[in-house]
């Protein structure tokens, strides 16, 4: 048995993934403690974990990032990078000091950070500890044979396609340099060198990172680190019964669609109001969740026979569902794959955009290229995947993939051998590999 820690920032779709980690590992024998904010710690100790809060770190509520840090919270690209810098970047210092005062008052054999976790990263590193990295979007590390991550760009092809993602990835140096700054301040606030570790390498292990997703997803790279491991993806939570009226209307004989905007920026002019506008009133189920605990109501007007709740059992939702009409979360993606369901993609900002590419590019879905489509985008995009075959086909090829996995046995075995093997790489042979 080992004492294990794990951190993770304090968003829904951060905590959900990392929480079914956390059983697996508490499954397995070891001791958890889970460093996260308040808002979660009842969730962290529903999987027989300790819950440790935020102390030292401000304590923020996701749904209203602007009220801690009022340069957050807007979207678009700088509102993303504002997003990395005041939340993410410039919290871990004191994320850190509250590890490190833990640490103190009890060590772990290993720690296991969500991707976006610097605090656990910054004070491994000044324990000098052994740490893996869970990553609950799409992996990240910049690549010699790609765009720079969270551009939605197909590889370039050639000469000239190679020399525009180089110069990307140059621009993207130039853009983030005021990012940059924020983790040299950020690290020497740590008591750690500020120039030691490039803000790309920041985020993940050197020892194991455990990236959710699978091959089938990801562009082919030449250079991917041989302790980077695909784990799949969990399956969704959820097998309550659904709310009142869904199980009939959803089992009638017409295609059912169902429409979210996941759990963070859940404006409902967004999507959900021109999904509704352009599927209501046809010949379909549209199933609709806000992603707001307590909101299970709409501000506008919504045709009969559209379903609406804050949120629903996703593993029986998905069982009857044929198009999923998403925001492009990453979490939502992989469970509406993993159960072989085609998408429609409207990604707005932070990571969605590229996700929506990457879903495009493997064929199973169709990429709206923007976060605010036309009732009119949405019908016909839902219209082509219930008629071509070839989105189900490439759904069906990818939900074989992510099925192949035992992803929480495979958490299970890789955080073990590090523990076992102490800071030495776990490595695996390039999925790629003829």
């Amino acid at each position: 048995m080992a004492e294990v820690m794990v951190t993770v920032m304090p968003f829904t779709g951060h905590v959900t993934p990392v929480l079914q980690a956390v059983e697996a590992l508490r499954g397995a024998g070891h001791r958890v403690r889970v460093y996260c904010g308040s808002r979660f710690a009842a969730q962290a100790a529903a999987t027989g974990a300790t819950p440790v809060v935020w102390r030292h770190a401000p304590d923020f509520d996701e749904r209203d990032l602007r009220a801690t840090f009022p340069r957050a919270g807007r979207p678009g690209p700088r509102g993303a990078l504002a997003n990395l810098e005041h939340v993410f970047v410039r919290t871990a210092a004191l994320q850190a000091q509250d590890l490190r005062e833990e640490w103190e008052r009890r060590p772990w054999d290993v720690l296991v950070a969500d991707s976006l976790s610097l605090g656990g990263a910054l004070v491994s590193e000044r324990l000098g500890t052994p740490w893996a990295t869970v990553s609950v979007v799409p992996l990240a590390l910049p690549s010699r044979d790609l765009p720079p991550p969270g551009l939605p760009l197909a590889p370039g092809r050639g000469r000239l396609g190679r020399a525009r993602d180089a110069a990307l990835r140059g621009a993207v140096r130039v853009a983030s340099g005021r990012l940059r700054r924020a983790l040299r301040q950020t690290r020497a606030a740590a008591g750690l060198d500020p120039a030691a570790v490039r803000l790309d390498d920041q985020w993940f292990s050197p020892f194991l990172v455990m990236a959710l997703g699978i091959p089938g997803l990801e562009p082919e790279r030449t250079d991917l680190p041989a302790h980077v491991h695909f784990v799949g993806a969990f399956p969704p939570g959820g097998d309550a019964a659904l709310p009142p009226g869904w199980e009939p209307a959803l089992r009638a004989r017409r295609p059912v669609v169902h429409v979210t905007q996941g759990t963070f920026g859940t404006d409902p002019d967004d999507l959900l109001r021109p999904a509704i506008a352009g599927l209501g009133g046809r010949s379909l189920t549209v199933a609709a969740t806000t992603g707001v605990v307590g909101r299970d109501a709409l501000p506008f007007a919504v045709p009969d026979g559209v379903l609406i709740a804050a949120r629903v059992p996703y593993a029986r939702l998905l069982q009857l569902t044929d198009v999923m009409v998403t925001n492009g979360g990453w979490g939502g993606v992989l469970a509406a794959l993993r159960h072989g369901i085609p998408l429609v993609v409207a990604g707005r900002d932070l990571d969605k955009p590229a996700i929506a590419g990457m879903v495009a590019r493997s064929g199973a879905g169709i990429d709206l290229r923007t976060g605010r489509p036309s009732p009119e985008a949405v019908a016909a995009a839902v219209d082509r995947v219930l008629t071509e075959p070839s989105f189900a086909q490439h759904a069906r090829r990818l939900a074989d993939q992510l099925n192949a996995h035992d992803t929480a046995g495979e958490v299970v075995r890789l955080v073990g051998q590090l523990v076992a093997d102490g800071a030495r790489v776990v490595r695996e042979a390039s999925p790629w590999a003829a």
